[in-house]
């Protein structure tokens, strides 16, 4: 029997129902395409796959994009405007970063970074002139003339080491001040940090106005305990949190067992444990554990988005269907009850 028009319809829209960036007026859908897969992340992906991936995307109501010039060396931005070319430039929202400078290496070959892409390299870089040469460099591959979302790449203490305070003291005087001339002159239209850590992100918010942080892999099913002082310092401040990597580095995508991978590293024993109690908890109410972990961030007030990673039409719409699949509330109590979900988590 053909599917249901209107019921695919009201599907679509609960992916496409969109929450406001700070107070700005740009806003992102529920569900965001992540596109490092697409810049060849861990392993290459064909060209023709790629934008289906996004296509296929669009197609099942995803409106939100986000990408870098770090994934895959530009090739991920190259990607993401080719795909998105032909659709209303107003119907979609597009996040890039800034915070490297990506140059040509003939002598970089292999999975450097974990990109299978050869010849060409990446390097941290704060500076204003770099902020201003990297938004050039990013319209020109996402062929447009503007940026909704952009964000200032890996600041951070684990990430810098040593080297934070230098980092965070050349972000506040050079980095940030050009976005937010950018966002005045309307190159971009919101301004924010993409991070893995949410220290920095507590750490930076009193320090300079931000409309968003993209905090990957920190408020997820598997772990929420840290982030939440900065989710409440964000909801407190009108800034918005995009939460990324919700499937903690593959540990949590697939939908029958934990995967291998966390924190881009072979899992430890201790957190495999943890994560294979949530799935056993999730077998029992016949939950996919995928769309546990994509709809749960959503229920905190200062998350605007979800970001999953999508490198093939097939992922797209495992996301889309994860995004709009039942969940019973006894699955929320359960993990609860259980000490897997912190008291102060909100569930859908």
């Amino acid at each position: 029997m053909p599917d249901d028009p209107t019921t695919n319809q009201i599907e679509k829209n609960l992916i496409q129902m969109t929450r406001p960036v700070g107070a700005t007026a740009t806003s992102v859908s529920a569900l965001g395409f992540g596109a490092a897969p697409i810049g060849n992340l861990y392993e290459e992906v064909d060209e023709d796959q790629a934008l289906s991936a996004i296509r296929a995307a669009y197609d099942a109501g995803v409106r939100y994009f986000d990408t870098a010039p770090y994934y895959g060396y530009g090739l991920s931005e190259s990607r993401l405007g080719r795909g998105l070319r032909d659709l209303p430039r107003s119907s979609l929202t597009i996040s890039t970063k800034v915070g490297r400078r990506v140059h040509d290496d003939a002598a970089a070959v292999g999975r450097r970074d974990g990109f299978a892409v050869d010849g060409r390299r990446a390097e941290f870089d704060y500076s204003r002139d770099s902020v201003l040469r990297s938004i050039e460099s990013s319209l020109r591959r996402l062929d447009t003339d503007y940026i909704d979302i952009l964000l200032l790449h890996d600041i951070g203490r684990l990430t810098h080491g040593e080297r934070h305070e230098a980092v965070l003291r050349q972000a506040l005087e050079e980095a940030l001040p050009a976005m937010d001339e950018l966002k005045a002159s309307g190159v971009c239209r919101a301004i924010g940090i993409g991070v893995n850590e949410q220290d920095i992100a507590l750490e930076l918010m009193p320090l300079f106005p931000l409309d968003c942080v993209m905090l990957a892999g920190r408020y997820t099913l598997l772990e929420q305990h840290d982030s939440l002082a900065a989710l409440r310092e964000a909801q407190r401040r009108g800034i918005s949190i995009l939460v990324a990597g919700p499937y903690s580095s593959g540990l949590m995508s697939d939908a029958s067992a934990p995967g291998k991978t966390y924190n881009y590293a072979p899992v430890d024993a201790r957190t495999l444990k943890r994560a294979e109690r949530i799935y056993a908890i999730c077998a029992v109410h016949g939950v996919d554990v995928g769309a546990a972990a994509l709809q749960f961030p959503l229920a905190h007030p200062a998350v605007a988005t979800v970001v999953a990673g999508m490198r093939s039409p097939a992922e797209a719409r495992s996301a889309a269907q994860r995004m709009r699949a039942p969940l019973p509330s006894a699955l929320w109590q359960d993990l609860h009850t259980a000490g897997l979900l912190e008291a102060e988590a909100p569930t859908p």
